[in-house]
């Protein structure tokens, strides 16, 4: 009989990539994009108002504060379903989002989508990817998260997930650039890309992981004076560093939260964006996103 490698079956200590954190200026732009274009679900329990948004996908969300356009400096890379139902959505609000940077491209193995601020999100077909990729098995959700980071850090970024983080993490090469690529629970990753292109100026975006080891992390963040924002079950740090020099990588807040949290784990709304009065059938108005 053959062993498992059960080396395979290991996870790392972030466990999951919960939410990414945009602020935007305009929910009706941002329901149409969210909602009716990428097919997804505004929470129906929490942030409710029409001053902040939460948009369910699978496990995970996007959550969309009002405020000036922020920019991720990067994609997110979202399983949304098939191409062809995305394309007819896209199609169907194009007119509603006219005269803003909403916009799509297709790839052999996405459609890349532009939010009406210029945010970038490759939606990926689960079932193109199915068993070839590390989201494969996820359904709906975020499948990374891939930032723009300047040449030469992407070694510094890995040895930091990996040393201070412990979550498992490689660097990739690919013309004269590399890339660490950090594995997040099962299926996610968060992906920091070097170029040499101008990256933009860090303006407070977001996101947000769990972590089973929590005190980890924090002792040796804190030590460095890398925290901020302590409350119960939560913590917060924005400097990526070199876990051995201290040279600074990297900006981007974490909001790290442990498996206490009272949010982690609970269960997401997400709708079947295929169902309307119209081709109405019981039993179909919900979509899975377990992974």
């Amino acid at each position: 009989m053959k062993r498992s490698d059960y080396a395979r079956e290991d996870t790392g200590n972030i466990v999951l990539l919960e939410h990414v954190n945009l602020t935007i200026p305009d929910q009706y732009l941002a329901t149409a994009f969210y909602v009716s274009a990428l097919g997804l679900t505004r929470d129906p329990y929490l942030m409710t108002g029409v001053t902040n948004m939460w948009i369910n996908a699978g496990r995970s969300q996007i959550h969309l504060p009002h405020g000036h356009a922020q920019h991720l400096r990067g994609r997110v890379g979202l399983v949304v379903g098939a191409r062809q139902a995305l394309l007819e959505r896209l199609r169907a609000v194009r007119p509603v989002l006219d005269g803003t940077a909403f916009g799509w491209t297709e790839q052999a193995d996405r459609v890349e989508v532009s939010c009406p601020w210029g945010n970038r999100y490759d939606c990926l077909d689960p079932e193109a990817s199915r068993g070839s990729a590390p989201w494969s098995g996820l359904d709906l959700g975020i499948a990374y998260v891939q930032l723009d980071v300047p040449a030469g850090c992407a070694g510094s970024i890995a040895a930091f997930y990996r040393e201070v983080l412990d979550a498992p993490a490689e660097v990739r090469d690919g013309n004269g650039l590399q890339q660490a690529v950090i594995a997040v629970g099962t299926h996610q990753q968060l992906i920091f890309a070097e170029t040499r292109a101008a990256i933009p100026e860090y303006d407070g975006h977001h996101i947000q992981i769990y972590v089973a080891n929590f005190s980890g992390p924090h002792a040796w963040l804190a030590a460095r004076g890398l925290t901020y924002g302590e409350e119960p079950h939560q913590y917060r740090f924005a400097d990526i560093v070199d876990p051995v020099s201290g040279a600074h990588c990297f900006k981007l807040e974490h909001e790290v939260r442990s498996q206490r949290h009272p949010l982690y784990a609970r269960p997401l709304v997400n709708r079947n964006p295929a169902q309307s009065n119209r081709n109405y059938r019981s039993g179909g108005d919900g979509r899975s996103g377990v992974f």
